[in-house]
């Protein structure tokens, strides 16, 4: 018996290790496989088995002469070298920051080189000698000297799952498993930019209102902790003991309060703003926020539209890629970003899985509209399901682009009303007090006044 130390990742991508007492490295697979998990790595404990000495063997298996041995065991052992080098100077928080967009170019980049006829190893170390990212860059590395250690492109991959989530390792194995890497990769890098281009419309269109309240919020602020305390002092002087208008009693009453108990306000705020993200984090809360995004006025139907374009595609393209109908449910499930849309995917799952259809589930869960569930039954019958999904998919999010264009044409409007209405009644609760006294005849008469 031999000890073996492992690391493996769940359906979720979850990593775990640990270690096993079994004859030879294919029965520790056997029994990682057993225990419900995808080992990324099997490594058996001797004083030999260290990454140079690995590589040497790997290279012997591929017949390469004595000399290509040693080149190949120097590159691996200085590689190693500068990976743990790295490892040990990057701060925990900064790991593994990849942006969407590195990582679409990356996959688009990958599945061009393959789609040359380059071998993956090849493509691999070209990507990482161009990667800027010092985190990717040290990522590629990584995947490279698995690759050269005997791992295959997925198991690599899912050595880093925070970078490669569920959805993007199972379209991999999927294209190793029917020997089409570089149209997998194509489809993933088309998915992941229609995507990525959904959520940048999105926030597109709420930036401009969120901009707005703010710019509002910091006006006034300014105005009611800073300038109206100066025109109390003046009012009082020019008002000889007349009381102030209704509405300018009233914001000098909101800037005294303010100002007074400025601290027990900000501490009201951040305990308000708290509670609502701690309520977030349960899931009657999550229930709650996911429920009221679909269904609040304006943007619910936005959200609606961007939550159906990303359970069609995604499922979509997982079909399309070959994953099966069980494991693809619970990869959408997991990438929903909605509570409500998630326990619907589930129902779907559990149906599917019972030997019902899709189409069934999907209408009884009354989350989407009657005309997708309608093309996705048909995409069932006809056994063209992955092409229906994705024109689904394609058709919503055109819809998404009429959506954000016809809100942002309604926004912009509205927020100059919404800050014209807020300063305005600042500024029009400081000049009342002037146009009543001149309206009095309190201002410009003076003892000489009014006539010989």
């Amino acid at each position: 018996m031999s000890t073996f130390t492992y690391k493996a990742v769940d359906q979720h991508g979850k990593e775990t290790k640990g270690t096993l007492q079994v004859a030879n490295q294919n029965e520790a697979i056997q029994r990682i496989k057993e225990m419900g998990f995808y080992p990324t790595r099997v490594t058996e404990l001797k004083p030999s088995s260290s990454p140079a000495e690995r590589a040497r063997r790997h290279a012997q298996r591929l017949g390469l002469t004595s000399k290509s041995v040693n080149h190949q065991v120097q590159i691996s052992s200085t590689r190693t070298s500068r990976r743990e080098f790295l490892a040990k100077f990057q701060i925990p928080f900064l790991r593994a920051r990849v942006k969407t967009k590195q990582l679409c170019i990356f996959t688009r980049q990958l599945s061009t080189a393959l789609d040359a006829g380059m071998p993956l190893l090849r493509c691999l170390r070209l990507l990482e000698e161009q990667e800027t990212n010092p985190s990717f860059k040290n990522i590629i590395t990584g995947v490279g000297s698995s690759i050269e250690g005997g791992c295959t492109f997925s198991e690599a991959l899912a050595q880093h799952p925070r970078v490669f989530n569920h959805l993007y390792l199972s379209m991999v194995r999927a294209g190793e498993l029917s020997g089409s890497l570089e149209i997998t990769l194509k489809r993933l890098s088309d998915f992941t930019e229609k995507t990525e281009k959904i959520k940048r419309k999105v926030i597109a269109a709420l930036f401009y209102p969120a901009a707005v309240i703010s710019v509002a919020t910091g006006v006034m602020g300014i105005m009611l902790l800073y300038v109206i305390p100066k025109f109390k002092a003046v009012f009082e002087g020019m008002m000889n003991g007349k009381p102030l208008p209704a509405f300018t009693r009233l914001v000098l009453g909101i800037s005294d309060s303010i100002r007074s108990h400025f601290v027990l306000t900000a501490a009201i705020a951040a305990a308000v703003y708290g509670i609502l993200l701690l309520s977030l984090r349960t899931r009657v809360g999550r229930n709650v926020f996911d429920r009221f995004k679909l269904k609040m006025p304006i943007l619910g139907t936005l959200f609606s539209k961007v939550a159906i374009a990303r359970f069609t595609r995604t499922l979509g393209t997982l079909t399309t890629t070959g994953v099966p109908i069980l494991q693809s449910l619970d990869i959408v499930k997991e990438t929903t970003g909605n509570v409500i849309l998630r326990d619907a995917v589930e129902h779907v799952h559990d149906n599917v899985k019972n030997g019902e259809s899709i189409a069934a589930p999907l209408r009884q869960a009354s989350v989407f509209p009657v005309m997708v569930v309608g093309m996705i039954d048909v995409g069932e019958q006809t056994g063209a399901l992955p092409e229906m999904l994705n024109k689904i998919a394609d058709n919503y999010d055109e819809e998404v682009d009429n959506s954000v264009s016809a809100l942002m044409s309604l926004i912009e409007p509205v927020m100059i009303v919404f800050l014209a209405v807020v300063v305005g009644s600042i500024v029009i609760a400081m000049f009342l007090p002037i146009i009543y006294l001149i309206n009095d005849g309190g201002i410009g008469s003076g003892p000489g006044d009014g006539g010989v």
